[in-house]
């Protein structure tokens, strides 16, 4: 049996959890959040836990106990603390800045990068090479994260580009002058 599907998911006394045929919802202070359940994987709320169970042992059933039970615990933990993911910008003249739901970006193009982002998650720029991303949703935000990434990763020979904070980026000698 799974090891992780196992476990109970502990629900906190502010969050509230239902489920409705296969449609579960969590509700908490920072929001709610709903998730389609596969058919053949049953959640049971009883008290303050929520228990995932199988119908067998076939490998997709095994595969999607212990995903769901995961699934359902990000959506319990986001919406008590929410989830956060920071960038930060390298790179001379470098910054970002934030306009409404856009993320302006100057990263040495011709022209500035914007990127709308929605009402799910929110964005901030406490220092112009700095951005914070946060919301409830863990894969929201991290995908979020990764198209802001994506306009400019970081390259190994200088190591300028939007990185993860707390990344290591391995640099290449360069080309060798003799």
């Amino acid at each position: 049996m799974s090891r992780i599907g196992r476990k109970p998911v502990v629900i906190p006394e502010k969050v509230k959890v239902s489920v409705q045929g296969t449609t579960l919802q969590v509700q908490g202070p920072k929001g709610t959040l709903t998730m389609n359940v596969h058919p053949r994987i049953k959640v049971a709320v009883e008290g303050h836990e929520a228990k995932v169970a199988r119908p067998t042992d076939i490998r997709t059933d095994r595969a999607l106990h212990g995903l769901t039970r995961s699934l359902i615990q990000n959506m319990v933990v986001g919406v008590t603390q929410g989830y956060s993911k920071e960038l930060e910008i390298v790179g001379v003249g470098a910054k970002a800045a934030v306009k409404g739901n856009v993320l302006s970006m100057l990263l040495g193009f011709t022209h500035p990068i914007d990127y709308a982002f929605g009402k799910d998650v929110e964005i901030k720029c406490p220092k112009p090479t700095q951005i914070q991303i946060t919301g409830m949703d863990k894969q929201r935000v991290g995908q979020v994260a990764a198209e802001i990434r994506s306009f400019y990763k970081p390259e190994p020979y200088k190591g300028k580009g939007i990185r993860y904070v707390g990344e290591y980026v391995r640099r290449k000698q360069g080309k060798a002058v003799s």
